[in-house]
């Protein structure tokens, strides 16, 4: 590991892999400190919280290694004391099922991170692979103000483009895209058009560059090189300031999870194939992340984007959304709308079916789409 990478704020926009202490050793290893962990995709109120209470349990059991992060400030006292902040996070909105007022549950729990939709149709809006785009619903709408309100960062990776512009539209706080890659080096349903990327930029948004093989130009051939060069096109676009990195690692998962994941529901219709699933090669696991640092310096990037990319944007980005959560502020307190109750209205229950893979959070290889 380079003097520059010990040095740096590293901050990771999306992690998925399955939670062992092995992962934790090896974030360690990597010098991250801090990651969006998922602890959602497609489970429901119950099953997420299962995930969280796992989650409380390995802050217990691995308290030298992650620490659960609520605020900026926690993720740099995490880097000063050389742990790793976990920050929560939801790559779906299921968790909520259709009660608003679970919002601020979570929050509570510590779920600082939500992504609207997961690839496909839910209460708020259409994912990338669903035929019809309906763009964000009534429904939606609410639940962006209640997440602006609880200071819960809207993630819109997985979305499809008009629920995306929808929400961008509709949002009182800066959204993001926390990994996805562009579609002018490689065209795919979940890859972002160039105006995609510069207007959620001209909104204050981030955009965290996935370092999925898929995704990137030369598909499975691909290195770290390779993802520089589609960090750099994203820069290009929406300017250094924006750009940041969410590799997607998927580290310790097997075929079942990502049967489980590529499927409507995780278990309704085939939504993508991708065949093998492999490690970009450089990176292959959360402890060679100092290769991306210094693939960077290769690239001839001066060390002030680095430093910005690696860690120092999200930093920036999350104290503007969470900011007030961490000053004294009443988190319960109303900001435009009343903060909703949890019960009414019959709740949606989206479980996984009989034999799925165990939830996201409760799982401990790469990238995930």
């Amino acid at each position: 590991m380079s003097a520059l990478h010990r040095d740096l704020i590293v901050i990771d926009g999306l992690i998925v892999s399955n939670w062992s202490e092995a992962v934790f050793r090896d974030m360690r290893a990597g010098g991250l400190t801090a990651a969006n962990c998922t602890c959602c995709v497609w489970e429901g109120f119950d099953e997420t919280m299962t995930n969280i209470a796992a989650w409380n349990g390995w802050f217990r059991e691995h308290g030298d290694l992650i620490v659960k992060a609520r605020t900026t400030a926690d993720i740099r006292r995490a880097k000063e004391e050389g742990r790793t902040a976990i920050v929560l996070g939801f790559q779906n909105v299921s968790a909520f099922e259709d009660r608003l007022g679970a919002v601020q549950l979570f929050k509570d729990a510590g779920v600082g991170i939500a992504q609207l939709a997961y690839n496909t149709q839910n209460y708020a809006g259409a994912g990338c692979y669903e035929t019809r785009d309906s763009g964000l619903s009534d429904w939606g709408r609410e639940l962006v103000a209640e997440m602006n309100r609880a200071g819960m960062l809207i993630d819109l990776s997985h979305v499809g483009s008009r629920t995306s512009e929808d929400a961008i539209r509709e949002s009182a706080k800066p959204v993001a895209y926390t990994h996805c890659c562009p579609s002018a080096l490689k065209p795919h349903p979940r890859n972002k058009s160039d105006a995609e990327l510069r207007f959620i930029a001209d909104k204050g948004g981030m955009i965290g560059v996935t370092m999925f093989p898929a995704f990137l130009r030369r598909g499975t051939e691909s290195t770290v090189d390779d993802y520089v060069e589609a960090i750099e096109h994203v820069i290009g676009v929406a300017g250094e300031d924006h750009v940041a990195f969410g590799t997607d690692f998927t580290q310790g998962h097997g075929r079942a999870f990502f049967d489980w994941i590529t499927h409507d529901k995780g278990s309704a219709r085939r939504l993508v194939e991708f065949g093998e699933i492999e490690g970009l090669e450089g990176i292959e696991t959360i402890g060679r992340l100092p290769n991306l640092t210094g693939a960077m310096e290769r690239a001839g990037w001066p060390e002030g984007r680095i430093r910005k990319v690696m860690g120092e944007n999200w930093l920036r980005f999350l104290d503007e959304i969470w900011g007030e959560q961490g000053e004294g502020a009443d988190p319960h307190a109303p900001a435009g709308r009343r903060s909703p109750g949890l019960a009414g209205g019959a709740a949606m229950r989206q479980r996984t079916a009989a034999g799925a893979p165990p939830a996201a959070g409760r799982r401990g290889s790469t990238a995930s789409p």
